[in-house]
């Protein structure tokens, strides 16, 4: 039994000396983290990990927690962090291409994003990650967003009723013209807020509706906001990805790419934790909507992408890829036999 105490105890001071070792040899950088939760959340405890991971290629990250995510952007843009990770929403601002991946309704499921973060991380790609002064360094899946209201009526009572949709307040991020638009185009009342008060809104009953993956459910305790009537439209509106972007020149040559493969490799991992997160929420809970109001809501999302990359807020060549891999899958779909987006 000594004997295998006293091995085991030259195995962990072994390995302590390897960690000390790429420690003592990284060098030191700021990555600012965005979670609602701050450093108790589930995406600073990701970027714990991929704290580690970095070590091996020659970075020593120092997490910095941030719950508003438009700090952490200014505080990136500014210089004050070298790295940063937020929602692809706000990465827009810094790399159009992988910021119009959680485009509305582009990808309807966990696998089609799959092949497009394949494709993004992807030798052949890594110039479309770099925007000079920035690089996109990774691209997790936070989940499928949902919207969440506070009365299913206004799922079934309204949805074919055109014209009736003014008195519906509808939560809309001030820092993304794809929410402003899209509410535009259905013609309900949009409440600006940001990512951190949205969610407060809706369980104050300030506003019918708001969205995020199901992951904030709990965390934002969103049962509160939809009450005994509410419900979560089982629709996804889009894919929310959490992206981490760098200041290029600040780190060592090749760490882009290392650090792009390693995320695609905790996709599955990342979807099992989002999926878990959906699970959790009761199935009295989830609102079906019928295959006509899912051809309709295909119809808004398409027209809205459409109309928002012709004013440059997404990007035309993630469109298109988004398109091919959706044809891809199934190629009897309408919009198969169109180039117009």
């Amino acid at each position: 039994m000594k004997i295998f105490i006293d091995g085991l105890f030259r195995l962990l001071l072994a390995l302590g000396l390897v960690l000390s070792a790429h420690i003592a040899l990284a060098e030191t950088k700021s990555l600012c983290v965005f979670d609602l939760l701050g450093a108790n959340g589930p995406i600073y405890a990701q970027m714990k990990d991929y704290k580690i991971a970095a070590l091996d290629w020659g970075v020593d990250f120092q997490l910095k927690p941030y719950i508003s995510e438009k700090n952490a952007a200014a505080d990136f843009k500014s210089g004050r962090c070298d790295a940063v990770s937020f929602t692809g929403i706000q990465s827009r601002q810094f790399n159009l291409f992988s910021g119009s991946l959680d485009a509305m309704g582009a990808l309807p499921s966990y696998d089609h994003l799959k092949v497009v973060i394949t494709t993004m991380s992807s030798e052949q790609a890594a110039p479309l990650m770099i925007n000079e002064p920035y690089e996109v360094v990774g691209i997790i899946p936070i989940g499928a967003a949902f919207l969440f209201v506070n009365d299913r009526s206004l799922v079934s009572d309204y949805a074919d009723k055109a014209g009736d949709l003014a008195n519906i307040r509808v939560a809309v991020m001030d820092s993304d013209p794809a929410q402003i638009e899209l509410v535009g185009l259905i013609g309900t009342t949009s409440v600006s807020t940001s990512i951190a008060d949205m969610y407060k809104k809706f369980n104050a009953g300030s506003v019918d509706v708001t969205y995020g993956p199901a992951v904030v459910y709990e965390a934002m305790e969103l049962y509160k906001g939809m009450r005994n009537n509410g419900g979560v439209v089982d629709f996804p509106v889009a894919q929310l990805t959490l992206q981490i972007m760098t200041h290029k020149a600040r780190f060592p040559e090749n760490f882009g790419q290392k650090s792009r493969l390693y995320a695609l490799s905790q996709f599955d991992k990342a979807v099992m934790q989002a999926k878990n997160h959906e699970q959790r929420i009761a199935a009295q809970w989830w609102v079906s909507i019928s295959k006509r109001d899912q051809d309709r809501y295909h119809d808004m999302y398409r027209k809205t992408r459409i109309s928002l990359r012709n004013k440059g807020i997404y990007d035309g060549k993630m469109l298109t890829l988004m398109r091919m891999v959706r044809c891809k899958k199934n190629q009897q779909h309408s919009e198969c036999t169109s180039t117009e987006e």
